[in-house]
C-alpha cells in the first residue's frame, strides 16, 4: 500500500521549534519531489516548502523563509521540515505530498500522494 505518513506535530510556544517527518511506504521517495503544505481553519491549503527529486533544489514561501528548512534522507525514505522561530500564524495542519514533476509546482492538484496531516499549534 502506498502511504505518506507525517509525524512530529504538536503544541509549542512562539519562538519554539518542531521537526516534521514525512515517511513513505510502498514506494521510493527518490523519484518524487516533495512539497509541504499547510492549511489553517477557514483558509485554503498552501505550499510552504518544496524539495526536488533530483538536484536537491528547494523552495520556501516568503512567510517561512529563513525559519523553515526542508531536507530529505532517501536512505530512510523520509523528508523532514525543520521549523524554527515558530509564530502563532504558523498554526495549521501540515501535509506532505509527493509529485513526479521535476519542476516546482505549488498546485496541490499536481501531487500524486498525500499524507493524512499533522497538527501544529503555536501558542503566543
Amino acid at each position: 500500500e502506498v502511504q505518506l505518513v507525517e509525524s512530529g506535530g504538536g503544541l509549542v510556544q512562539a519562538g519554539g521549534s518542531l521537526r516534521l517527518s514525512c515517511a513513505a511506504s510502498g514506494f521510493t521517495l527518490d523519484d518524487y519531489a516533495i512539497g509541504w503544505f499547510r492549511q489553517a481553519p477557514g483558509e485554503e491549503r498552501k505550499m510552504v516548502s518544496w524539495i526536488s527529486s533530483s538536484d536537491g533544489s528547494t523552495y520556501y514561501a516568503d512567510s517561512v523563509k529563513g525559519r523553515f528548512t526542508i531536507s530529505r534522507d532517501n536512505a530512510k525514505n523520509t523528508v523532514y521540515l525543520q521549523m524554527n522561530s515558530l509564530k502563532p500564524e504558523d498554526t495549521a495542519v501540515y501535509y506532505c505530498a509527493a509529485s513526479t514533476l521535476v519542476i516546482i509546482t505549488t498546485s496541490s492538484a499536481l501531487y500524486d500522494y498525500w499524507g493524512q496531516g499533522t497538527q501544529v499549534t503555536v501558542s503566543s
